[in-house]
């Protein structure tokens, strides 16, 4: 039974990779917002996505505009990534500003669907907050650091 449901998973991936070829970072870049500032580098992008699927592993993240901005607004702090790529853009243009006034770090990544690939889903996400965790503190610390390091738009 095992042996056919992982033929099936396997056969799924293979399909949704045929319908969907693995796009480059440069040809994500091109279908960016004009808001999706600070942008994470290639190498910041796949930190980020490793540490969310890190915490996939641990349910510590936040998935959706919804529950991301529910929890801004309680005080929760963790980081949080945004698809570059999403419209309309008035669908979550208010999270880095919420962001903002709280001093959470906040990154565009310039994919939806491969952000929320790394969350461990099908569908394509906007927006993901990732929480602390012991088991994968070390990578959410680089992670961290180097997206509390990126320029603030003006």
């Amino acid at each position: 039974m095992k042996i056919k449901k992982e033929k099936r998973e396997e056969e799924e991936e293979t399909e949704v990779a045929a319908i969907a070829p693995e796009r480059t970072y440069e040809e994500q870049l091109e279908n960016l917002n004009p808001i999706a500032q600070p942008l994470a580098g290639r190498k910041l992008t796949k930190r980020l996505y490793k540490c969310i699927k890190k915490a996939v592993k641990n349910k510590n993240i936040r998935r959706g505009v919804k529950e991301v901005q529910k929890f801004i607004n309680k005080g929760e702090k963790g980081i949080v990534v945004l698809a570059g790529d999403t419209l309309p853009i008035e669908v979550y243009c208010h999270v880095p500003v919420m962001c903002e006034e709280r001093n959470i770090p906040y990154a565009y990544v310039p994919s939806k669907s491969d952000l929320g690939g790394a969350a461990g889903s099908k569908r394509p996400t906007c927006v993901i907050m990732i929480k602390c965790n012991a088991d994968y503190e070390d990578a959410y610390n680089d992670c961290f650091e180097e997206v509390q390091a990126l320029p603030l738009p003006l």
